[in-house]
């Protein structure tokens, strides 16, 4: 999905503080002037059937086109809050192509009657990206997904079913393409069973829209000046029957109630906690004997985002992740975790040209809360030390201390650790559950749903599944990374923030630096892991601190005997993207389409999350919270092509189409859904 630039809503308020503020970009009001709240109560919530058709669930999904200021988020939230009969998890996934900028959305909500609710919206409010912006409420129970774009490209990119759908963008007349039939269309598509739509508008096209998408329209008593509103249910003459692909894998409302992780490192930990967070009871396996004790026991790593000149997935994903990754990350070092999330300089140390910088910034259009572009000097004031290169600035990033992370994401009352237990096999048990072996077979642990988060561990444990020969599905081109860290205690350097480029530095509480990583490349037996030398080595003591040189410019200690160090082996892919969903079959059925990961037929319950490089930390959370909503059935918190640039079928996919494999014709999609948006592999 090509991204376009955000542009920020333009807002007019008047100069009466009753009056509704207006769009300059369209023309027309916000909302009616009987009020936001009543204009959501009765149109949107009214009409939907809302609270009561959410009583007794454990999640109702509601789809928002067009969120404006987030009155009828709001609205919502307060309902599913006074009223006892509320389902367990409220989904709300809006999209905006003019979102308002912070101080316009602080100053549209001065005077609402839910202060404390829109405190809470502002403080979450995102920078202006065009990517999907995750956003928690009441301890994880009201999850609002933001979605910056355009509704032509981000409605096919989204994975979810609604119970509900608001439609509330500006007139027809003056914002055609949110009302357009492409766009109604792809509703019905995005509808579960039974859903219900609401809006304001009775306009001749939009019945006859939601008529061409399933629905089934009325027209009911309006409000402040409308006479008449749009009301519909979901109600097509036949539904198709659901693929074979990630997006129809876990569709039950109930979900399933328990879980198994492999690996208790960044990926199984943060796996870990987000089935936890949605309610499922989660056996973590570990085969050493305290958790993140592999490449996640480093004492810190970074975390922050990245940018490169057409925005591709790798950008995307990056950007994405970071931002996330930055949330979960502000509430871990506010509960004690080690850390900074004071900003984080990335070096230009090849083309050094921060006027180039500056131009790659505009065209983008990257708002300066996720990324600047610093000459030298500006760079050198920011770091407290004097830099010979200009650097991009990411004010949400830092460092964090893996190990406490991971630590504070398994004390869970949800998520029962197993430490020292190695699993040797993977088995198809009864009643379609998998089963945790050890190398004598005998059961470890069994569930529905089972990921694999351990590293270069997860494909020797598929391979026991169909050991002779390895589906070519699961022949990931993998290689995995000695990586030794430097530290040593001692006088303050003057490094304020942490450093990349070359090689990366970040400031030690109590004086001193940590910087690394070597980076020792070999390729990986899919059918057997390895273990290597732990050991850290002092020639890679001194690759480390001289490449800090480079990078700052410090004189670092000569003695060997100061420095301490932390080895560890990072697991990467051939394109330098993780590994992360729904695991394919290991035999496609006969006349399976392969030209789009999307469309694979997978193991029914069956995840990885792996390779995540140098960027675990970056990745992890996202990462995680994916392979959680793709399992129970959650609306998925990365566009579909970002979802199939990761996926684990995407080199069945490059293989398929490098023999020219036909595409069977009844395999093909219906035109503009997500399934025809060719894959970026």
């Amino acid at each position: 999905m090509k991204t376009r630039p955000i542009e920020p809503a333009r807002i007019e308020f008047g100069a009466d503080p009753a009056e509704p503020p207006r769009s300059a970009e369209y023309g027309d009001l916000y909302h009616s002037r009987i009020g936001a709240l009543a204009q959501a109560a009765h149109v949107f919530l009214q009409g939907n059937g809302l609270p009561g058709r959410w009583a007794g669930r454990a999640r109702f999904t509601v789809l928002e086109l067009g969120f404006g200021l987030g009155n009828n988020f709001l609205a919502t939230w307060q309902a599913w809050q006074r009223d006892p009969q509320r389902c367990e998890r409220l989904n709300y996934v809006a999209i905006e192509r003019h979102p308002p900028r912070a101080a316009d959305l602080a100053r549209a909500h001065a005077r609402t009657p839910l202060p404390a609710l829109a405190a809470a919206l502002c403080r979450a409010w995102p920078p202006l990206t065009p990517s999907l912006h995750p956003m928690a409420f009441d301890d994880g129970r009201v999850q609002l997904l933001l979605a910056l774009g355009d509704v032509a490209d981000l409605l096919p990119a989204l994975q979810l079913q609604a119970d509900a759908f608001y439609l509330d963008g500006f007139a027809p007349l003056t914002n055609p393409a949110m009302w357009q039939p492409r766009v109604l269309k792809a509703l019905g598509r995005k509808a579960a069973p039974g859903a219900t739509l609401a809006t304001w508008s009775v306009a001749r096209g939009l019945h006859a829209g939601l008529a061409t998408a399933g629905f089934a329209v009325e027209r009911a008593p309006g409000i402040g000046g409308k006479r008449e509103i749009s009301l519909a249910r979901h109600a097509p003459r036949q539904r198709p029957s659901p693929g074979p692909g990630p997006a129809t894998q876990a569709r039950s409302d109930a979900g399933p109630a328990e879980a198994l992780v492999v690996g208790a490192g960044l990926a199984g930990a943060a796996t870990a906690r987000a089935l936890a967070d949605l309610g499922l009871q989660v056996t973590v396996v570990e085969g050493r004997d305290v958790p993140a004790d592999a490449a996640s026991g480093i004492p810190a790593g970074l975390f922050h985002g990245s940018l490169n000149a057409d925005d591709g997935p790798h950008a995307r994903l990056y950007r994405a992740a970071a931002l996330y990754a930055a949330r979960e990350y502000a509430a871990a070092l506010a509960d004690g975790v080690p850390g900074s999330a004071a900003g984080l300089l990335r070096l230009e140390m090849q083309a050094g040209d921060a006027g180039a910088m500056q131009a790659l910034l505009a065209r983008l259009a990257l708002p300066p809360e996720y990324v600047q572009a610093l000459d030298a000097g500006a760079a050198s004031a920011c770091a407290g030390i004097a830099l010979a290169h200009p650097a991009w600035f990411y004010p949400a990033g830092g460092w964090i201390a893996p190990a406490a992370w991971v630590a504070a994401l398994l004390d869970s009352p949800r998520i029962r650790l197993r430490t020292g237990t190695r699993a040797a096999r993977l088995r198809r048990a009864a009643q379609g559950r998998w089963q945790l072996c050890d190398a004598a077979g005998g059961p470890l642990a069994e569930a529905p749903i089972a990921v694999l988060a351990n590293a270069e561990g997860a494909a020797p444990l598929l391979a026991s599944l169909e050991p002779d020969p390895v589906p070519q599905a699961w022949r990931w081109p993998l290689s995995r990374t000695r990586g030794q860290v430097t530290q040593w205690a001692g006088a303050d350097t003057g490094l304020r923030l942490p450093l990349a480029g070359d090689g990366y530095a970040l400031p030690w509480p109590g004086g001193g630096l940590l910087c690394g990583a070597t980076r020792d490349e070999q390729p990986l037996d899919l059918a057997s892991g390895t273990e290597d030398d732990p050991r850290p080595r002092d020639a890679d003591h001194r690759r480390n601190l001289a490449r800090l040189h480079r990078l700052t410019g410090l004189e670092v200690p000569a003695d060997p005997g100061g420095w301490q160090g932390r080895v560890g082996w990072r697991l990467a892919s051939d394109d330098r993207l993780p590994v992360c969903g729904a695991v394919p079959l290991a035999t496609q059925p006969a006349g399976q389409r392969l030209d789009q990961a999307r469309l694979l037929a997978r193991e029914p319950g069956l995840f990885v999350i792996a390779a995540l490089g140098s960027r675990g930390l970056t990745l992890a959370p996202l990462l995680a919270r994916l392979v959680a909503a793709q399992a129970t059935g959650h609306p998925w918190p990365l566009e579909q092509d970002l979802v199939d640039a990761i996926d684990p079928g995407r080199w069945l996919v490059r293989a398929a189409r490098r023999s020219g494999m036909p595409v069977p014709a009844q395999g093909r999609g219906v035109a503009g859904d997500a399934g025809d948006q060719p894959s970026p592999g």
